[in-house]
């Protein structure tokens, strides 16, 4: 097992995360992880600039695992269930490509489309 001390930034970040999710109400956990998802591809822009030869595979791994929660947990009553689904299986699917050919273009695209339903979301509640 790894030790926390290995990485503190990311135990710091992981706790506070669960932390978040604890205290959330059941409309906040879109919220918070659209908010996680627009921070790891964020994190994976940066990652691209310092290195451009090496994919940043951690942040955009993390960032198409949120991708497709989001597609698999979209309510069954939500009157716009297909089209989330589409929309965020389609930006699972560009996030995967990019793990292994990353594009910069693509990658800002994906953070602004969630950073836009991020907004949308946030004026919604």
């Amino acid at each position: 097992m790894q030790m926390l001390s290995q990485n503190p930034a990311k135990a710091y970040r992981r706790v506070d995360l669960d932390a978040r999710i604890e205290a959330s109400a059941s409309g906040d956990l879109t919220r918070i992880c659209l908010e996680e998802v627009v921070s790891a591809l964020g994190q994976a822009l940066l990652a691209f600039e310092r290195a451009p030869q090496r994919a940043p595979r951690e942040p955009l791994a993390r960032a198409h695992g949120i991708a497709l929660w989001l597609a698999q947990s979209v309510a069954a009553d939500n009157p716009l269930r297909e089209q989330l689904i589409q929309f965020y299986g389609g930006l699972a699917a560009l996030i995967r490509r990019n793990m292994t050919q990353p594009i910069e273009a693509e990658i800002s695209r994906a953070r602004d489309d969630f950073a836009d339903l991020l907004e949308a979301a946030k004026t919604v509640a």
